[in-house]
């Protein structure tokens, strides 16, 4: 969770640099992340929207008003938390732009070892800043909305909604969004093709494994893909939803939402970062998470980098298992249920 760069989006209010929105106003916050704490006498409307599965349950059973995309118009003023990716910042900032009322506020926050600087330095070009400030190692800029949207047109055309491989629908912001990921790749390429019954795709982003599982073994019944990311999610459906495997899409949680039904084959590439530190445990508690939806004989095929030690986490959840691939960077597991 991003709780400096969360303190610096809040710093202008309470430095008094900003006013205060009052009661009765609304306020759009793009990228909300659990742990604000809004400075006193902070009395709009929040209207929250984040589309990763875990912060977005966090906010929720916090009791703020949170979709997974934005809705609506007019709102008097937008708060944006900036993360890593460029290209999903600015959108964002577009987003922002089209949905707040003409002369309303939009301040934007993030790290300076997230690129703040530079996203200050291009929103300043486009529309002149109205000020910014320094606090919590990171950057917190803000701009009144214009009367215009250009440079929300620009903002988007900037950054353009891909095809990769020239039938893969993606978008800044997303894993691996410019190209298919090598793991994933070398996942594909050594799964067996006889694959049967009720398969899933367990972290499936925006669709390329479900989506070469479904060409490559026809004997599927069922397929169905579980996403923490909103946005991959809906990728996923018009990237997979033309086969034949009669797919379904599950925006979940799998660390922490059970899995209702059970599988023959589980296939997963799992994460194992949270932010920029490695963590492990992530794809340990996805492999826990496979081997309960398994059914008994049920198979798991994964991909994971080399360093990451999940043989001990496979022995203890499967009755066998074992490294069927490797390159340079990535190892390839499969086990028995």
């Amino acid at each position: 969770m991003s709780a400096e760069p969360l303190k610096t989006l809040f710093h202008p209010f309470e430095a008094e640099a900003i006013a205060l929105p009052r009661k009765g106003e609304r306020v759009l916050f793009l990228g909300a992340e659990p742990g604000f704490r809004l400075p006193q006498g902070f009395d709009a409307a929040l209207h929250l929207v984040q589309g990763f599965r875990p912060h977005f349950r966090v906010l929720q059973a916090s009791g703020f008003s949170v979709t997974p995309q934005a809705e609506g118009s007019g709102f008097d003023m937008a708060l944006i938390l900036a993360g890593r990716h460029r290209g999903q910042n600015e959108l964002r900032i577009a987003e922002a732009l089209e949905r707040v009322a003409s002369g309303g506020l939009i301040v934007v926050a993030g790290g300076k070892e997230d690129g703040i600087a530079s996203l200050r330095k291009r929103i300043d070009e486009l529309i002149p800043l109205d000020g910014h400030l320094p606090k919590h190692h990171g950057i917190a800029f803000w701009l009144r909305r214009p009367a215009d949207t250009g440079a929300a047109a620009g903002l988007r055309a900037a950054n353009p909604a891909l095809l990769v491989e020239g039938r893969f629908h993606t978008a800044p912001g997303m894993f691996s969004f410019d190209k298919v990921d090598a793991g994933s790749k070398l996942l594909v390429e050594n799964l067996p093709n006889d694959l049967r019954g009720n398969v899933a795709d367990f972290c499936a982003g925006w669709g390329y494994m479900a989506a070469e599982v479904a060409a490559r073994s026809p004997g599927i019944s069922e397929l169905d893909l579980y996403e923490a990311d909103f946005a991959s999610l809906e990728a996923a459906k018009r990237n997979v939803g033309g086969t034949t495997a009669n797919p379904r899409f599950f925006w979940l949680d799998l660390l922490s939402e059970a899995v209702e039904r059970r599988y023959d084959a589980i296939v997963m590439n799992p994460p194992f970062h949270r932010s920029r530190a490695t963590e492990p445990e992530i794809g340990a508690g996805m492999i826990r998470a496979a081997a309960k939806a398994l059914k008994p004989g049920g198979r798991l095929f994964m991909v994971a980098n080399r360093q990451l030690p999940y043989e001990p986490v496979l022995a203890a959840a499967f009755s066998s298992h074992a490294e069927t691939a490797r390159d340079g960077m990535f190892k390839i597991f499969a086990a028995r249920r």
